[in-house]
């Protein structure tokens, strides 16, 4: 992930072949603002830094995948709208999704996931 602090958008890759569109949340703004107000994500979102999320004011449930510093799942859980996240001291990134998509994506625990930007225009 490297220590690159801009938002913007990616790929997500999965060992079992997975991949996933991504949009990245870096700066303290779009962290903040994370999922709040959408009725839905297509593909999924990267909260970088980040080690706990919450769900309050979320209008659909949605997997959280707490990330350590080299991209490896330590723990995926189900969050329901309204819930408050418990940090864990290990994570560095923090990737949420629609409830059921990393199971389809066949992201687990101990799985070692690729983030691949996008080019940022004019670049």
């Amino acid at each position: 992930m490297g220590r690159s602090r801009r938002d913007g958008t990616g790929t997500l890759g999965v060992p079992e072949g997975a991949t996933v569109r991504l949009e990245v949340a870096a700066s303290y703004r779009a962290r903040r603002r994370g999922l709040l107000g959408r009725d839905g994500i297509a593909g999924a979102m990267l909260l970088t830094p980040a080690n706990s999320v919450h769900t309050l004011g979320m209008r659909f449930p949605i997997d959280v995948a707490y990330l350590d510093r080299r991209l490896r799942v330590l723990a995926v859980v189900t969050m329901r709208p309204g819930r408050l996240g418990l940090p864990r001291p290990r994570a560095r990134h923090v990737l949420e999704a629609e409830a059921g998509a990393m199971a389809e994506w066949g992201v687990r625990a101990g799985t070692r996931l690729a983030v691949t930007a996008d080019p940022t225009p004019g670049a």
